[in-house]
């Protein structure tokens, strides 16, 4: 480490995390809005995850369901579009033709030519029919404002046509047109998923017509992103840089280069944050608890997280797929985890050997007091389940 490098530790890392995610009772936003700024993106894959993480954030949490869904789907300030790692995620609306230059374009590129070979190995029409397709039923889309895939092929019924994918492997399957189109069109960023058909906690979406944005060059856009990445998660390391964009690791370097990040030192190596931003921080005034969603963008923030998860929690907290289930946090730690039992009830166990004393208890009793009455009479079902999430909603 040069001699000029500033090392923050774990202690460090923590309170920026509680003040600049805004986790702590100071530190709650006004605004849907205000919160998705502050996390540059909430993961969308499972449709709860939005709302609860903004509430979770909210000063006043009485009404985020109400208030993340008139920012969605009426004043359109915040986007449900795909983004880093091909991953469905909810974005402040300025953000959006960052995303698609930054990160879209490269994927959009692969995601076209996969669904083409597909295709063509199944013996389906080639790509000439299928931008035929596309073309009417972005048509289709633009008459009937928003609309479901079933509702989309009563207008082009060629998006119900079927092709066998992985011909004769174990994992063979016959896949829809529209079902690849449609995902295709997202990436590609001509389409946004609208309301969902049920309530807020449905996975069923309608599909819209993205809003136009500026087409920028993904150098810039690298950078950009980067900028307001580290700003409110910094210091990161190029590990979990390159982890959360899903970039080469090339693309992070020139990025990182691109926006004059300063180089820092953590407990995994050389870290970076945005230029001016290495000075010590302050941790909160207060302590703090909170009680956040299965794929919180907290909890999703970096690809290395001993600095706030115990290594030994990970087998009950994650799925084999690598994703967190509910958890509870305590002064910036992850320290156990919640769930919802089939009468609403909001249960949680601390999973730390040590504990975290009768302070610690009764603020995360309040947190869990508080996330019932945020949910009403709602019942919220990871789409992820983790081990030990089912054993608590039993």
């Amino acid at each position: 480490m040069g001699e000029d490098m500033r090392f923050i530790d774990g202690a460090e890392r923590r309170a920026r995390l509680a003040l600049r995610h805004r986790l702590t009772a100071a530190g709650r936003a006004a605004t849907p809005e205000a919160v998705a700024a502050s996390l540059v993106a909430l993961h969308g894959t499972d449709p709860a995850t939005v709302y609860l993480a903004v509430g979770a954030r909210l000063a006043d949490p009485a009404g985020p369901v109400a208030a993340t869904e008139r920012a969605l789907y009426e004043d359109r300030t915040l986007v449900r579009m795909h983004g880093m790692r091909d991953t469905v995620f909810v974005f402040p609306a300025e953000l959006t033709a960052v995303v698609h230059a930054s990160t879209g374009l490269a994927v959009a590129a692969r995601t076209r030519a996969s669904l083409v070979a597909d295709m063509a190995k199944a013996g389906a029409p080639d790509a000439a029919w299928l931008k035929e397709v596309e073309e009417s039923a972005l048509a289709a889309l633009g008459r009937l404002g928003q609309a479901t895939a079933a509702e989309l092929a009563r207008e082009e019924p060629r998006l119900r046509e079927q092709f066998v994918y992985a011909a004769g492997k174990s994992y063979e399957g016959v896949h829809t047109v529209s079902t690849r189109l449609l995902r295709l069109l997202g990436v590609e960023g001509k389409v946004v998923r609208g309301r969902p058909l049920g309530s807020w906690t449905s996975s069923q979406f309608r599909w819209a017509l993205a809003p136009a944005h500026p087409e920028l060059d993904p150098g810039r856009a690298r950078a950009e992103l980067l900028r307001r990445w580290l700003t409110v998660c910094g210091p990161a390391t190029e590990a979990d840089l390159k982890w959360w964009t899903g970039w080469k690791v090339t693309d992070v370097r020139r990025a990182l280069e691109a926006m004059g990040a300063r180089a820092v030192g953590v407990d995994e190596g050389t870290a970076y944050v945005v230029e001016g931003d290495a000075d010590p921080v302050a941790g909160p005034e207060e302590p703090w608890a909170a009680l956040l969603p299965a794929l919180d963008p907290t909890a999703m923030g970096w690809q290395g997280r001993d600095w706030y998860l115990a290594p030994e929690l990970r087998p009950a907290l994650f799925d084999r797929s690598g994703n967190i289930g509910p958890t509870v946090w305590w002064n910036g730690r992850v320290v156990g985890a919640w769930a919802q039992r089939a009468d609403g009830e909001v249960v949680w166990r601390i999973l730390t050997g040590e504990g975290i004393g009768r302070e610690g208890r009764a603020a995360v009793a309040a947190e869990a007091e508080r996330l019932a009455g945020l949910l009403g009479g709602a019942r919220v079902t990871p789409r992820f389940r983790t081990p030990v999430e089912r054993e608590l909603a039993a």
